[in-house]
């Protein structure tokens, strides 16, 4: 656990400072008349998850945490188990994106992540699954105007263009 933390403080930092330096590319600064740059928000969003790295490293050398003062193993069987199921499972819903769009394959994602792995009932799990996905479309779709991908499943989303567009 001890490493594991200071692992991950340390990526988290250099993917901070690359977004800081990417981010910059743009400007981070007040415009005059226009307000904040296009690169204000990545920029200061990545110095904030800097410093809290940072925040974190300090800790980590003071062994003020639970996971820096422990010697136990990062992940278990078991949690190594879920981390493969659960990974397996989002590879497989980007995977079927292309197929059967963001709405499908998020639909199929939480039948298979509520019910087989979290083993809750049908009712539960096809509520969630059919509602974040109609959820999601209006927000994005309608709300926002961004088309996600919809794969073979498109023509079932026309009738509600026409509605709603």
């Amino acid at each position: 656990m001890r490493r594991a933390e200071l692992v991950t403080a340390v990526v988290l930092a250099a993917l901070s400072i690359y977004f800081m330096w990417k981010s910059a590319e743009l400007e981070i600064g007040w415009i005059e008349d226009e307000g904040p740059g296009g690169g204000a928000w990545p920029f200061w969003l990545a110095a904030i998850m800097l410093a809290c790295c940072g925040w974190t490293i300090v800790n980590w050398i003071r062994r003020t945490t639970p996971a820096s003062d422990s010697d136990l193993p990062f992940m278990d069987g078991y949690a190594r188990k879920m981390f493969l199921l659960v990974g397996g499972g989002v590879t497989a819903m980007v995977a079927l994106v292309h197929i059967v769009g963001m709405y499908g394959s998020l639909l199929v994602f939480l039948i298979y992540y509520i019910r087989f792995l979290g083993q809750h009932s049908w009712v539960t799990t096809l509520t969630i699954a059919l509602i974040t996905p109609v959820a999601t479309f209006f927000f994005f779709d309608i709300a926002m105007t961004m088309d996600l991908p919809k794969g073979y499943l498109e023509p079932l989303f026309l009738p509600l263009y026409a509605i709603f567009l």
